[in-house]
Parts: structure tokens; sequence; C-alpha cells
């Protein structure tokens, strides 16, 4: 068993997630929670180099924070609002 700590950086408040979101997740056996880690602890997938700055500076200055995973050619993006009461997961189409 792997006992190592995420970092969690920020609350996420409450979770939801478009329908079409869970339906790609569930295609591909994934699970929002692996997601939803990767977005709390810091790592923003795949996003260039400026919207990873944002981020890091949302964390310090309490902006939105805004993630992107590809799921093989799909991707989902998971927004954190900058009051931190909720997250969303969600298809790029959907925004």
């Amino acid at each position: 068993m792997n006992n190592k700590a995420i970092n969690k950086l920020f609350s996420l408040g409450q979770v939801v997630a478009t329908p079409s979101a869970l339906s790609l997740l569930d295609e591909h056996q994934k699970t929002p929670a692996e997601f939803l880690s990767r977005h709390q602890s810091g790592d923003w997938g795949e996003l260039c180099k400026e919207d990873q700055q944002a981020n890091d500076s949302a964390l310090k200055h309490g902006d939105r924070i805004f993630s992107a995973y590809k799921i093989d050619d799909a991707k989902i993006w998971i927004i954190t609002e900058a009051d931190r009461s909720s997250t969303c997961i969600l298809l790029p189409e959907e925004y």
C-alpha cells in the first residue's frame, strides 16, 4: 500500500460534474477522484506555461483555478471557483 499523502493546495468546495463528463470518465474507466486529486495537488494537466503560472498565482491571490486533462483523444476540464465554494468537472465544449 502506498501511504504517500497527496498535498492538497486548496479546497474544492462542492464538487459537481456534467453528465457528459461523467459519461466520458466512465467510458474510459476513470474516476473523478483521480483527476480531482491531480487538480488539487497542483498538477494542472495539459496547460500552456502561461495558464500554469496563472494557476500558481491564483493559489496565492484567490482567483479561479483551471486544469485540463487528456483522456485518449478527449479532454476534461476542472474549474474551481475563486472563492473555493465549488469545483466543476466538464467537457471543453460545455464551457
